[in-house]
Order: C-alpha cells, then sequence, then structure tokens
C-alpha cells in the first residue's frame, strides 16, 4: 500500500490498466482451464481496488481544494 500512495496519478492510471489487462487474461485462462495461480486473480483485484482508493481519496482532495481555495 505504500508503495501505491507513493505513485503519481499517471502511473496509477496506467499500473490499473496494466493489472487489469493481466486480470482479463487470467480469467481467459482459467475459463479454459489452463491457470496455475488461482489466487493470483484474488491479488490483482485487491491491487486494483487499492488504486481505485487512492485515486478516490485525491479526487477528493482536489475537489476540496478547489472549492475551499
Amino acid at each position: 500500500m505504500k508503495e501505491i500512495i507513493e505513485l503519481s496519478t499517471d502511473e496509477l492510471l496506467t499500473r490499473r490498466r496494466d493489472l487489469r489487462q493481466e486480470s482479463l487474461h487470467l480469467r481467459l485462462q482459467q475459463q479454459s482451464g489452463q491457470l496455475e495461480q488461482p489466487s493470483r486473480l484474488r491479488l490483482l483485484r485487491r491491487d486494483v481496488a487499492r488504486i481505485e482508493t487512492v485515486l478516490s481519496q485525491r479526487g477528493k482532495e482536489t475537489e476540496k481544494k478547489s472549492i475551499y481555495g
């Protein structure tokens, strides 16, 4: 989590896209019965959720700054 917080917003967006793409590939492997590490899917979902949480928090901070000066 500490690593995620230290990334810039652009880096977070890129990482989220990459993780979602990897998740898609793993789900396709799971459907075809070729998935070797089912736990990897859960870890990817959690990482995406962490990134989205940080992005949401940053968005709210930016919104507060624009409203309250």
